[in-house]
């Protein structure tokens, strides 16, 4: 219970706290280390007070350790407190201290501590690097100081730096790993992120550690930083500073991660402006990408610079590789300090060695003469024919490309050999589904059509590494791949500003008229593939005909599906499922045998699929004639719209009994291994599609495809496949409840309930998707086609079939595309109302107003 004396303490901190972080804020230049250092002080009056309140014998300590320790106090961190006892009271009740932290977070703090020895603290650093770590930034605040020098003296004595080293060097790859080993994420932690602040600080815990500095100054004095180092360090850690600062004011508590919720409220308070055609949250984040890419060049030097100190090597091995060049301890070694200075040429070089003879790693004195001598590839660079096959080369090599490219782009060199690529590094991505800046996903697609080429990797996509095994020039693919979104945040059309890109590199690089056309074809055409899709009928022999007219050969095809299915897969770990890549390739298959010479026409497929479906029929113990009654109430569009083994399927459980009033549902685990694919059949209702909508809503299912047919005598039969994107289902153990659930649900014909508008995700709110209707008459002029475009939410399929019944329009097919919060449906409608203008519009309106719930501006 809060007593007077900590309400008290409580009200005074709190004022004192706010006092400081609005003085910092209305500075015109605020000073953030001063901010840091007044408020540990700060926190350490008022602790030492409840200390001195509480009476504790002064054999006992405390301490500050971690980021307090530091002197690091961000307005809403963690209090980090040991407290340390004599040996052998541990165990022993100690109610006083009890009191003692409870008196702390009564005041308002907090607290993360820890009550021991200094026996335990030896044993517990042995076990746990971050116990470790923050002991080695421990201060006294109140008690035995004698205790603290010795349990500083004694945890000198049993760090081993090499040791040290070693862990921290891994703790970094796990926490790299955590954050996908990019610091281009659309919401990074400034703290955690590769490139964040942690980066630093474990260089200078590391260096501690080695007793080779305690700060940035000292270690620049030992030789491991240069002047325009250290200068470009303080700036860039002075700018992540600011920025968690800003993070902790914003929004009131502990947050480390740049969400999307308060971006535009950080740049704003940065003094911010859009510009062009960016919002002022990108100008931010471009601003914090590049500050995070500076920070991760540095921790590379000052970590492989700290290691030659901690692992010297008497008369390391240099091996020469040419006359520039050599290689030690798997590292490349430049021969001269000045070489990249006086032969530019040997910045391609560099990484083209690494490539050649599978280098792990470039040694420091490399690394800074890259970094520094980057601006030497300007336009004479990148006209010199030498320079043209040397990154031809790179891209063409058996092994290390990506790692290569990778490494060129965090050096700088990738985006100064490839201006166009300069302009989208760290260029935010606000459509939902990508989860990466666009120069990150651009290297994570070269990386994906990269693995269809390497054995390792085959079990992944099977199919694309056989394509892949017979395609003759894969780095043409990698070209197609680099530039299929070089042109984004430009404004109007990447694809087809970014086809005139790659073109001109294909000519400069001396690319024959074939290889150039068909990279000029992929960047222009590499969405629409996925288009035709998972947007249009793809068993309509049509569409098949008019994507092979636009593909024409089956080379480009090839390129073309796997560039999509690279494409896709890039985009964030969400967004690639089971469905998608049986789109895909069902389309390829159709494709090439149109292009094989064997155009489907609707009559040979209606034929051929119907005698696959009964020799699998005949298989599963079906006497010959036993489906011709059921077939003969289905038309063509059923066999085109459905694989043999589904009409044999479906047929099984309906063939004896296709004239029942008695709802029928079946379901099976969706054969193309995710989900449940599930077949309603009854007697038609214009209701039906909404009923069903609203009970995969009930039960958390998305729709990912619906395929919607009547019979010829009016019964609706109907195939959906649906997956559970929110909770870990096993799918073959709710079969039977889904068939008896909704065939009750349709049994009993209840009146359709309101629809429920959803709750929008947290980055729907930021940047929701315009809402969109496209409605138009098909080509025969028999049907409708609508095409709609919105941010998603639960329910909202519901609300749309809701509409669909109150205006008495029916569905007769329908295609649902959800791209991460992104939705893209289609559907094919019947009703009178496209006959009457007027009616036409108010059901655009209200189906509008539907999708607009969800739209901008709105919550």
């Amino acid at each position: 219970m809060t007593t007077p004396a900590s309400q008290e303490q409580r009200d005074a901190l709190r004022a004192q706290r706010q006092a400081l972080f609005n003085e910092y804020q209305a500075q015109a230049k605020p000073n953030s280390v001063a901010l840091l250092h007044r408020h540990t002080l700060l926190i350490d009056r008022h602790l030492c007070l409840a200390w001195e309140q509480h009476g504790l014998p002064n054999t006992y300590s405390l301490i500050a350790i971690g980021g307090y320790g530091r002197g690091e106090m961000y307005p809403y961190s963690d209090v980090d407190l040991l407290i340390l006892l004599p040996e052998g009271e541990e165990n022993l009740p100690h109610p006083a201290l009890s009191n003692l932290v409870s008196r702390f977070w009564d005041i308002g703090l907090e607290i993360g501590h820890s009550v021991r020895s200094i026996s335990e603290c030896l044993i517990e650093a042995s076990k746990d690097i971050s116990v470790q770590t923050a002991l080695l930034e421990s201060r006294l605040l109140a008690g035995d100081r004698k205790q603290h020098v010795k349990l500083k003296k004694v945890l000198r004595q049993q760090l081993n730096p090499q040791q040290f080293f070693r862990a921290k060097e891994l703790e970094q790859r796990q926490r790299y790993a955590k954050y996908q080993d990019t610091p281009y994420s659309l919401e990074p932690n400034c703290k955690e992120s590769p490139g964040g602040l942690r980066d630093l600080q474990v260089i200078l815990w590391v260096a501690k550690a080695a007793q080779l500095g305690k700060n940035w100054a000292e270690l620049a004095r030992k030789g491991l930083l240069t002047r325009a180092e250290l200068k470009e360090l303080r700036r860039t850690e002075k700018q992540l500073r600011e920025i968690r600062i800003a993070l902790h004011l914003q929004s009131s508590r502990h947050e480390d991660r740049l969400v999307f919720d308060i971006q535009t409220a950080i740049a704003q308070h940065f003094g911010l402006k859009p510009s062009g055609s960016k919002r002022v949250s990108e100008v931010l984040m471009q601003r914090y990408y590049k500050a995070a890419k500076i920070v991760m060049q540095l921790n590379t030097l000052l970590l492989q610079n700290i290691e030659a100190q901690l692992f010297p090597i008497e008369h390391a091995n240099l091996s020469p590789l040419d006359t520039d060049f050599a290689e030690r301890q798997g590292l490349l070694e430049i021969r001269q300090p000045d070489l990249f200075e006086h032969r530019p040429a040997a910045l391609l070089e560099a990484f083209r060695l690494m490539q050649i003879h599978g280098l792990r790693g470039m040694t420091t004195t490399t690394l800074r003469g890259i970094w520094h001598a980057k601006h030497r590839i300007d336009r004479a660079f990148r006209d010199d024919r030498y320079h043209r096959q040397l990154f031809l080369a790179l891209l063409q090599a058996e092994k290390g490309i990506v790692h290569e490219l990778r490494r060129m782009n965090q050096l700088g060199v990738l985006g100064r050999y490839l201006p166009p690529f300069r302009r989208i590094v760290g260029q935010m991505q606000h459509d939902l589904f990508h989860v990466y800046t666009v120069d990150q996903h651009i290297l994570f697609v070269v990386r994906n059509v990269r693995r269809f080429t390497m054995p390792e990797h085959a079990h992944e996509f099977p199919f694309c590494s056989q394509l892949m095994a017979h395609f003759d020039k894969p780095w043409l693919l990698y070209i197609a791949a680099l530039f299929h979104d070089i042109a984004k945040g430009r404004g109007g059309d990447h694809s087809a500003l970014g086809k005139g890109d790659a073109r001109r590199f294909c000519r400069a690089h001396g690319l024959d008229k074939a290889d150039t056309d068909l990279v000029v074809f992929l960047v222009e055409h590499h969405l629409t593939m996925s288009t035709v899709a998972q947007k249009q009928d793809i068993s309509d022999p049509d569409i098949i005909a008019r994507f092979a007219h636009c593909v024409k050969t089956e080379r480009a095809l090839t390129a073309l599906y796997l560039l999509t299915v690279a494409d896709i897969r890039g985009t964030s770990p969400k967004v690639w499922n089971a469905w998608k890549a049986k789109l895909l390739e069902d389309l390829f298959r159709l494709t090439q045998r149109h292009l094989g010479g064997s155009p489907s026409n609707i009559q040979s497929a209606f034929s051929e699929r119907q005698a696959e479906a009964e020799r699998i029929l005949r298989l599963n113990g079906l006497s010959a004639d036993a489906h011709h009654a059921f077939w003969q109430q289905l038309d063509v569009s059923y066999f085109l719209r459905h694989e043999p083994a589904d009409i044999a399927w479906q047929t099984r459980f309906l063939y004896s009994r296709f004239d029942t009033l008695e709802p029928i549902i079946r379901a099976r685990l969706a054969p193309i291994g995710e989900g449940l694919q599930i077949t309603v059949y009854l007697p038609d209702q214009p209701d039906l599609f909404a009923r069903i909508c609203g009970y995969f809503e009930s039960r958390s299912f998305s729709i990912l495809d619906a395929k919607i047919y009547t019979t010829k005598q009016g019964y609706a039969f109907d195939t959906f496949l649906i997956i559970n994107r929110t909770l870990a289902v096993e799918y073959r153990d709710i079969i039977a409840l889904v068939e008896s659930e909704l065939q009750q649900r349709l049994r009993e014909q209840t009146p359709l309930h309101q629809p429920i508008k959803g709750r929008l995700s947290r980055l729907s709110r930021h940047f929701p998707v315009p809402a969109n209707i496209v409605l138009q008459p098909d080509s025969k002029g028999q049907y409708h086609l609508m095409d709609l475009t919105a941010t998603d939410r639960p329910g909202l399929l519901y609300a749309i079939a809701y509409t669909l019944v109150q205006h008495r329009v029916r569905l007769r097919s329908a295609k649902i595309l959800t791209l991460g919060e992104r939705v893209e449906d289609s559907f094919l409608l019947e009703g009178d109302l496209f006959s009457h203008p007027k009616q036409q519009i108010k059901f655009e309106q209200e189906l509008l107003a539907v999708l607009e719930e969800a739209g901008p501006g709105k919550r």
